[in-house]
């Protein structure tokens, strides 16, 4: 038996806001996932969220799909960040490498490396509440306009 039909206006639908600055406080995946932005200038950002047990895998650490999403939201706040907020990003690619388990706080600092205006490359590094580092990721993010 398959599922009802859902209704065609119950999907995602744009952030929009009158200050893009405070567009990230908005997305809901990120205020399912609980994560805060700690700082986000100069093509520089820090995000952070708490282990709890929803966001957890199957030996106990934070689910490897919760920390890819931190770096990408980091280097992508980072990206925007770049341009001033006046502009959003949306990932090209990702790549993470794990290294340790994460347990307890995880921070993701990232930074720009570079940008053609069209494009910033960013790089990102997760830690967990003990300084070890969880993962690395690197991506590049497309520009766009803001949603109106």
């Amino acid at each position: 038996m398959s599922a009802a039909p859902q209704a065609a206006d119950a999907g995602p639908r744009p952030v929009t806001g009158d200050d893009p600055r405070q567009l990230f406080a908005r997305v809901p995946f990120c205020a399912l996932l609980q994560m805060r932005r700690e700082h986000s200038a100069g093509g520089r950002a820090r995000m952070s969220l708490d282990a709890r047990a929803e966001l957890g895998n199957v030996i106990g650490a934070v689910h490897g799909g919760v920390v890819s999403t931190l770096l990408d939201v980091a280097m992508a706040s980072a990206a925007v960040s770049q341009v001033d907020f006046a502009r959003t990003a949306v990932t090209l690619n990702l790549s993470t490498s794990f290294l340790e388990p994460g347990h307890g706080t995880l921070t993701a600092d990232a930074q720009v490396v570079a940008t053609d205006g069209q494009v910033a490359w960013c790089r990102a590094v997760a830690t967990d509440a003990e300084g070890r580092t969880v993962a690395r990721a690197q991506g590049s993010f497309r520009y766009l306009p803001l949603p109106r």
